[in-house]
C-alpha cells in the first residue's frame, strides 16, 4: 500500500482548515469555521488511521521521501535542505494521537467558545496548531522538524494569549514564548554541531554516521574537552526541555492555563509538550551512545515527576491542578527515556493523551457549569448537577492514578519498574522519585475530585441555582475520551511493549545493555496476569495510601488540610512560592537585565555617548572657539609677536633637525 497519498492528506487537510477559517471567516460565518476545521481534522484523522493500519496488518514499508529541495548551498556550502516525510510506526502512532485528540477538542470548542466573539478566529488557530504538530512528528530531517517545533512554539503563543485584553493572557503568553526560546537556543546549537560534523541534516544519514561522533571531541572550555555526541544529545534535549516544560524550564506551562480551556486540553495531551518526550525518542539512536546525557534525561525527569507533582497538592485553581499533573506525568515519560525503555515513554505519552485530555475537558465542562469559576473553593456536591461530567472526570483520576486497570496503570508502572531495573547512573534516584510520586499523583488527584464533585457544596446561590449538566457537544468527547481511558492500556500492553517485535521497534535503537524492557519481558506474559499481581508491589499500595489521605483530608475531616498547611508553614510557603523559580527568575533574569539595561544606560549611552560624543564633542568645539576668539583681538602688536614666536619655533625645529 502506498502511504504518501494519505501521510499528505493528514498533514495538509487541518492547514487549508485553517486558512479557509481565517481568510473566509466574514463569509462562511460561525458554523461556516468550525464545519470546515472539523472536517479537516476529521480527514487527517481518518488518513491516520489507515496509515497506522497499514503498518500494523500489512506491514507497510517504512516512508522515507523527499518531497523537493528547500534550499541548496551551491559549491560555497554544500549542502542541500529538503522538504520530506518520514513516515513510520512512531510517526503513525503520533499522527494518530495528534489528530484524535484534536477533533475531540474542535467538537467541544463549539460548546465552550460558543459565545466568544473571536470564535472563527480560535477554529483556525488550533487547526493551524494541529498542522504545526503534524509537520513536526512526519520530519525526516532536522530542519523540517525545527520548522514545526517553532510552529507550534507560535500558535501556542497565539493561543495562550487568545484572550489578549486580559493581562494575565498576555503575560502567560509571553512567558511561554520567552521560556521556549531559551530551549530553542540550545536546540538550533545542537542541530548546527549535527550539519558541522555530518555533513547532513537528514535523520538516516545522521543516525548511520552517529557511531563515529563517538570518537569526536569538541572543546567547549580551553583545557576541558567533551565528548561530542554527549555534547549534542545534551543541547538536543535543552531544546526538548523547553518544549516539554522541564525543570528548570517549566515555568511558562501552568501559565498556559490562561488560555481557553479547549486549548489547555490540546496542548497538554498531544501537542507541543509532547514534542519533547517524541524528540528524544525519534533520536534513540544519538542518545543511546551517551550515558552522560541518559542520565540528565533520568535525573531531570526524575525530579519533575516528584516535586512539580507536589505543587499540585497546594493549587486550588482545578486546570492548574491538571497543569501540575502533566508536569509530573512528563517527567514519568522522560525517565522512560533515560532508562532507555523509549517504548514505554512513547505508550505513555499515548495513554496519557487520552486520560489528560479527558481530565481537561471534563475541568472546562464544570468551569462552564460554574459560569467560569475556576476554584475548587467554591465548588462541593457537583456530582448531583453535573453527573456524566462527574463520571468522566472519575476515569480519567483513576487512568491518571494508574489504578488497575485503567490505561494508565499499564503505562506508568512499566516506567517505575524499568527505572528500578535500570543500571543507567541516577537510577537509584529516578526510582524513588517516580515511586513516591505515585502517592503524590493519587493525593492531588482525589483532592480535585472530592474538592470539586463531593463534599458540601460552597457553589453561590446564584450560580446554584442554573448550575446543570454541559450541553451534548460538550460532554460526548468526554465520553469518547472516557473509553480509551479505561481500555487502551490493556489493548496495546503487549504489541507496545513486550511482543517480538514490539510495534515499535523499527523506530528505536536500544543497545543490549540499556534494554531493560527485554529484562521485564520475561516476566510478563500477558495484561490480564499484570493486572492479577498489580498489588504484589509497592507502587500500588502507595497510590492506594495517596486516595486514603485525601479521602480523609478532604471528606471526613475537611479542617484537617488548613491545620496541616500551619504545622508545615514553611513546607507549604514553599511549595505555595513554587520553590521560588518564579522570584528566582524575576530577580535574576528580569530585575537582572533590567538592572544591566540600567547600567548600559547610565554609562554607556548618557555618559560615554551622550555626555562625551554627542554633546562632549559640542561643548569642546565652543571651548575651542572660545579661546581662539580671544587671539582675535584686532591689536597689531599682539599679531606680531605671535608670528615671530612662530619664526623662532621653526628656526629652533630646522636648526635641531640638522
Amino acid at each position: 500500500m502506498n502511504i504518501l497519498p494519505w501521510s499528505l492528506l493528514v498533514i495538509l487537510t487541518p492547514l487549508l482548515g485553517s486558512l479557509i477559517a481565517l481568510f473566509l471567516r466574514n463569509a462562511i460565518g460561525r458554523v461556516g469555521a468550525h464545519t470546515v476545521t472539523i472536517a479537516g481534522v476529521g480527514i487527517s484523522f481518518i488518513s491516520a488511521v489507515i496509515i497506522a493500519w497499514a503498518i500494523v496488518t500489512e506491514h507497510a514499508s517504512v516512508l522515507d521521501v523527499n518531497l523537493y529541495t528547500w534550499a541548496s548551498g551551491g559549491d560555497m556550502f554544500p549542502y542541500d535542505f529538503n522538504i520530506g516525510l518520514l513516515v513510520d510506526p512512531l510517526t503513525a502512532m503520533m499522527m494518530v494521537v495528534v489528530t484524535f485528540v484534536s477533533l475531540l477538542v474542535h467538537v467541544y470548542s463549539i460548546g465552550y467558545m460558543a459565545d466568544d466573539d473571536g470564535y472563527q478566529r480560535f477554529f483556525s488557530y488550533i487547526s493551524l496548531f494541529t498542522f504545526m504538530m503534524l509537520m513536526l512528528v512526519s520530519a525526516n530531517n532536522f530542519l523540517q522538524l525545527f520548522f514545526g517545533w517553532e510552529g507550534v512554539g507560535l500558535v501556542s503563543y497565539l493561543l495562550i494569549g487568545f484572550w489578549y485584553h486580559k493581562e494575565s493572557a498576555l503575560q502567560g503568553s509571553l512567558k511561554a514564548f520567552l521560556v521556549n526560546r531559551v530551549g530553542d537556543f540550545g536546540f538550533v546549537l545542537g542541530i548546527g554541531l549535527v550539519l558541522a560534523n555530518v555533513g547532513s541534516l537528514h535523520y538516516s544519514t545522521v543516525f548511520n554516521n552517529a557511531s563515529l561522533l563517538t570518537k569526536e571531541t569538541i572543546t567547549l572550555f580551553a583545557g576541558y574537552e567533551w565528548s561530542l555526541i554527549t555534547v549534542i544529545c545534551l543541547l538536543l534535549f535543552v531544546g526538548a526541555m523547553g518544549k516539554s516544560a522541564q525543570v528548570p524550564l517549566h515555568v511558562w506551562l501552568p501559565e498556559s492555563m490562561e488560555g481557553p480551556t479547549p486549548i489547555s486540553a490540546l496542548i497538554h495531551a498531544a501537542t507541543m509538550v509532547t514534542a519533547g518526550v517524541f524528540m528524544v525518542a525519534r533520536f534513540s539512536p544519538l542518545f543511546e551512545l551517551s550515558n552522560t546525557a541518559l542520565s540528565v534525561v533520568l535525573v531531570i525527569g526524575a525530579t519533575g515527576a516528584l516535586f512539580t507533582g507536589l505543587l499540585a497538592i497546594v493549587m486550588n485553581d482545578i486546570k492548574r491542578v491538571i497543569a501540575y499533573s502533566t508536569l509530573s506525568q512528563l517527567g514519568y515519560m522522560m525517565v522512560a527515556m533515560g532508562v532507555s525503555a523509549y517504548s514505554a515513554g512513547m505508550f505513555h505519552l499515548l495513554t496519557h493523551a487520552c486520560f489528560k485530555a479527558l481530565l481537561f475537558l471534563a475541568a472546562g465542562s464544570v468551569i462552564i457549569g460554574m459560569h467560569h469559576e475556576q476554584d475548587m473553593r467554591n465548588m462541593g456536591g457537583l456530582w448531583r448537577k453535573m453527573p456524566i461530567t462527574y463520571v468522566t472526570f472519575l476515569i480519567g483520576a483513576l487512568a491518571l492514578c494508574a489504578v488497575p486497570p485503567f490505561a494508565g496503570f499499564y503505562s506508568k508502572d512499566t516506567i517505575i519498574e524499568a527505572a528500578k531495573l535500570s543500571q543507567i547512573l541516577g537510577s537509584g534516584y529516578a526510582y524513588f522519585c517516580v515511586a513516591i510520586g505515585a502517592m503524590v499523583t493519587a493525593l492531588y488527584t482525589f483532592r480535585a475530585l472530592f474538592m470539586t464533585f463531593h463534599g458540601e457544596s460552597r457553589v453561590s446561590h446564584h450560580t446554584a441555582r442554573s448550575l446543570h449538566e454541559s450541553p451534548w457537544v460538550v460532554w460526548l468527547p468526554l465520553v469518547i475520551l472516557a473509553i480509551p481511558s479505561v481500555c487502551i492500556g490493556y489493548m496495546l500492553y503487549m504489541p507496545f511493549l513486550f511482543a517480538r517485535p514490539t510495534f515499535l521497534s523499527q523506530s528505536l535503537v536500544v543497545l543490549p545493555e540499556h534494554n531493560v524492557l527485554q529484562i521485564m519481558q520475561h516476566e510478563v506474559v500477558s495484561p490480564w496476569q499484570t493486572f492479577l499481581h498489580a498489588g504484589s508491589g509497592p507502587v500500588f499500595w502507595l497510590t492506594g495510601c495517596g486516595i486514603l489521605i485525601s479521602w480523609l483530608c478532604y471528606i471526613v475531616w475537611p479542617q484537617l488540610p488548613a491545620q496541616i498547611s500551619r504545622w508545615f508553614n514553611g513546607l507549604y510557603y514553599i511549595l505555595i512560592n513554587k520553590y521560588g523559580f518564579d522570584t528566582l527568575n524575576d530577580w535574576v533574569f528580569v530585575r537582572g537585565i533590567k538592572g544591566v539595561g540600567q547600567v548600559f544606560y547610565r554609562v554607556c549611552d548618557q555618559i560615554i555617548i551622550d555626555g562625551w560624543f554627542v554633546n562632549g564633542s559640542g561643548r569642546m568645539v565652543g571651548w575651542m572657539a572660545r579661546k581662539s576668539r580671544r587671539v582675535q583681538n584686532g591689536y597689531l602688536y599682539h599679531y606680531i609677536t605671535i608670528m615671530l614666536f612662530g619664526v623662532f619655533g621653526f628656526l629652533c625645529w630646522f636648526i635641531l633637525r640638522a
